[in-house]
């Protein structure tokens, strides 16, 4: 399925919002495991029924050193594995690698430093080399060549991690709808990236609270990123977070993952269907 890209001007387009009916759910057997879990006795096969797992070391440009072992686990699960990524938009002032100079798919010019297209591209760049790092992995466990780990990287979902916690404009310098727009735009552009690389499903995993922080009100993004699924985080067990299925998405694409706390420690989601 071709997907259309996200254009910049849909990002401060003020939209209807979609209610998400509520949803029946299956057992909480997918695992989230990324790098702080190095070195763990992970779940087995009886516990967990998938695993989606971090690419990078908590940050963008950063690296799981343990995801080559980790994939190795996700595939003796029953379902196929997933990937997430880190997001975050820090800025020209504050990153390593923003884009000035950079023409396609934006321009970034030396000029504007700090344009929305600045921001489509750091979040563009950023993905690539989250799918990068896990087409490292997949060629590394399976010994195969790198288009065929490409296919098999672009072949599952992904999912992109928007966390305050994270560098975002909103957060560093100030909670302006400027800002929120380039919050917004490099999250696009992180989607985009993740589409022309043959990935068909590219969601979200954040709450409202945090969603709203960093890009502004929801009505000003939902009609952009409506196409992305939505993992909600924050939920206390398994029966509150069988709930969150049902809530409202604040992409307005519909909820697939509730995440919460498994008593054996690590994080457990429920699949919403």
């Amino acid at each position: 399925m071709r997907r259309l890209p996200i254009l910049v001007s849909a990002l401060i387009a003020a939209l209807a919002g979609l209610v998400v009916a509520p949803a029946t759910t299956a057992r909480a057997d997918v695992r989230d495991i990324s790098f702080p879990q190095c070195g763990m006795r992970l779940p087995g096969a009886a516990n967990a029924g998938a695993g989606v797992l971090g690419a990078n070391g908590g940050r963008v440009f950063t690296k799981n050193p343990c995801l080559v072992q980790q994939l190795k686990w996700a595939k003796t699960l029953a379902g196929a594995p997933a990937f997430y990524a880190n997001t975050g938009n820090p800025g020209p002032s504050r990153a390593k690698h923003w884009p000035v100079g950079q023409t396609s798919p934006r321009v970034c010019s030396t000029s504007d430093p700090n344009s929305l297209g600045c921001s489509f591209d750091y979040g563009w760049n950023g993905a690539w080399d989250s799918y990068s790092i896990a087409v490292d992995a997949a060629q590394k466990l399976h010994k195969v060549s790198r288009d065929n780990a490409r296919h098999r990287v672009a072949n599952v979902d992904w999912w992109l991690d928007v966390e305050t916690m994270n560098s975002w404009q909103t957060i560093d310098h100030a909670a302006t709808a400027l800002n929120g727009q380039r919050d917004a735009a490099a999250i696009a552009g992180a989607v985009n990236a993740l589409w022309a690389a043959g990935v068909d499903r590219v969601g979200i995993y954040s709450t409202s609270y945090q969603w709203t922080a960093i890009t502004g009100s929801p009505l000003a993004t939902r009609g952009a990123f409506r196409a992305n699924p939505v993992w909600l985080a924050g939920f206390e067990n398994h029966a509150d977070a069988a709930r969150g299925c049902g809530y409202r998405s604040f992409t307005g694409g519909r909820v697939l993952l509730t995440q919460y706390l498994h008593k054996d420690g690590f994080d457990a989601n429920v699949r919403c269907t």
